[in-house]
């Protein structure tokens, strides 16, 4: 199977957890294909001041792949600076944020997997 760019949903939310700015996500395929074992294979750039505002994932761990930019990552209430490559961690029943503080465009790769 082969998915095309041009048949992947892009969504807007603005506002996204309470964060600041609107959010683009790109839909790699649909929570379906995940096979029941995740909700969430997306790109999510976040514009310039743009965020995630915290939340906790409950029966659910988050993954992130740093594509593009330097995004604060928080950790659980840690701040961290990332860089293109980290992988960012959000286990089960842990809040993290994520915020783009930088003058251009972050790109990230994320996973949600049902714990």
């Amino acid at each position: 199977m082969v998915i095309r760019t041009e048949d992947c949903i892009i969504e807007q939310r603005p506002q996204m957890r309470g964060g600041d700015g609107t959010v683009q996500i790109t839909h790699f395929v649909g929570k379906e294909a995940l096979l029941g074992k995740g909700r969430l294979f997306a790109r999510i750039a976040l514009a310039p001041g743009c965020s995630i505002g915290p939340h906790v994932h409950e029966g659910d761990s988050e993954l992130f792949v740093v594509e593009r930019g330097c995004p604060t990552y928080d950790d659980g209430g840690v701040s961290v600076e990332a860089k293109p490559g980290d992988v960012l961690i959000c286990p089960p029943e842990t809040a993290h944020a994520i915020k783009n503080n930088t003058a251009g465009t972050v790109d990230l790769i994320a996973l949600i997997v049902y714990a």
